[in-house]
């Protein structure tokens, strides 16, 4: 008998009889596996590297070209960044573009999600640099470059009334009683028509009515209405000329105080309603309205953080609802009795055209009712929280109250 060689040894071995070629096959499809997989976990750990990168694109992306737009439009609150690294920006909002356009759609996609996290971010950090930048600041007691800043407490029949009084350096012998809206005080978002009124050398006296700010005294009809006379016959004794501006429920109380025994040389009345009615969607109205260059443009005087401070103002104390009251104050009747009792007076009447709280068929209601010689002006693109703000608004006060307050008679 033939032994054996070790060759046929091997072969026997391998056969499919003998279970050493299977699990030479198995060991081979193992490693095969093996390998697959790892390449799988490669691809997997590139695909997250990719995204991850494609996200901080989109961040820097949105960042940067943010802050262009805050350079641009000199919205200094908006800043994040000095004067040193501006350079940086266009390389930095080049370069997340480039990378962005080579994703193709993840970085469309990388665009969407980063785009809310990136505004608030912006602000956060416009905030955080710019946390000194407080526009309130300019309106604090004082002596400044252009103008004297003194809190006072006017005297008027019902009891004082908190007051700031600004006196430019130049004055011109004329003067502005500002009454503000409900729920407001007399510091409410007025410093850039403050500013604007010193430039024309007015002095100006910011009033707290009664139930607002610091006013020791619950809102109430008639007493209210004294806030105002009373603050224009302090300010006759001081100055030559007097005049007053009225925002919504101010210039309620202001047409009723002139109706009534009050005298002013020029009278300005912003928005005030016949009548007040409001929803929730009249409210929602008008927060989308706020979207708009006017009211970005109050992130030049302050930081979006302190910007946002300025709205807070202490709650209204009232025997009488502000709904009440301004049907009590009567807007239609006191303009009636003021074109019997001073025609002549003049009057500018201010209303905007995408107001939501006093409705256009309001301010045609006071159009068709206004004294004879009166001015009119329905402004575009107006909202009820944007007129007062709105640099058209201040520079149509300030024109208007230069040309009748200090022009020559």
């Amino acid at each position: 008998m033939r032994q054996a060689s070790k060759s046929d040894l091997v072969s026997a071995l391998c056969s499919d009889r003998f279970p050493l070629k299977r699990c030479l096959c198995v060991k081979k499809e193992t490693g095969e596996c093996e390998d697959a997989r790892m390449r799988g976990c490669e691809d997997t750990r590139m695909r997250g590297r990719d995204g991850f990168a494609s996200l901080i694109c989109g961040l820097l992306f949105w960042l940067s070209l943010q802050e262009a737009i805050a350079a641009v439009s000199r919205l200094r609150g908006l800043r994040i960044t000095g004067r040193l690294t501006q350079v940086c920006i266009a390389p930095a909002l080049l370069l997340a573009l480039r990378r962005l356009r080579h994703d193709g759609w993840h970085g469309g996609h990388s665009l969407a999600l980063t785009s809310l996290p990136a505004l608030v971010g912006h602000l956060t950090l416009a905030s955080w640099r710019n946390r000194a930048f407080d526009p309130r600041l300019r309106l604090r007691p004082g002596i400044y470059a252009d103008r004297q800043i003194a809190r006072l407490d006017i005297p008027t029949a019902t009891g004082p009334v908190p007051a700031l009084y600004v006196v430019p350096h130049a004055a011109t012998g004329s003067a502005v009683c500002v009454a503000h809206g409900s729920g407001c005080n007399k510091t409410f978002y007025v410093w850039p028509i403050v500013d604007t009124l010193i430039q024309q050398n007015l002095a100006v006296l910011l009033i707290d009515l009664d139930g607002h700010g610091e006013s020791p005294r619950p809102q109430a009809f008639p007493a209210i209405v004294q806030n105002i006379s009373g603050s224009l016959e302090w300010l006759r004794i001081r100055h030559e000329r007097v005049g007053v501006i009225g925002v919504s429920l101010g210039g309620c109380i202001a047409l009723r105080a002139v109706a009534d025994t009050a005298l002013a040389d020029a009278l300005v009345v912003l928005e005030a309603p016949i009548r007040l009615y409001y929803t929730r969607w009249h409210m929602l109205r008008e927060a989308l309205a706020l979207m708009q260059p006017a009211v970005l443009r109050l992130l030049r005087d302050g930081s979006p953080y302190h910007i946002a401070r300025a709205w807070e103002s202490p709650r209204i104390r009232a025997r009488i609802g502000t709904r009440d009251l301004i049907e009590a104050l009567d807007v239609i009747g006191s303009l009636q009795r003021i074109a019997v009792k001073a025609p002549d007076l003049p009057l500018l009447l201010i209303y905007g055209d995408s107001d939501a709280i006093v409705p256009r068929v309001q301010a045609e209601q006071v159009r068709q009712t206004m004294p004879r010689r009166a001015s009119f002006c329905l402004l575009s693109h107006a909202s009820h929280l944007s007129l007062p703000i709105d640099p058209r608004t201040q520079r149509l006060i300030a024109d208007w109250l230069m040309h009748t307050l200090t022009a020559d008679r």
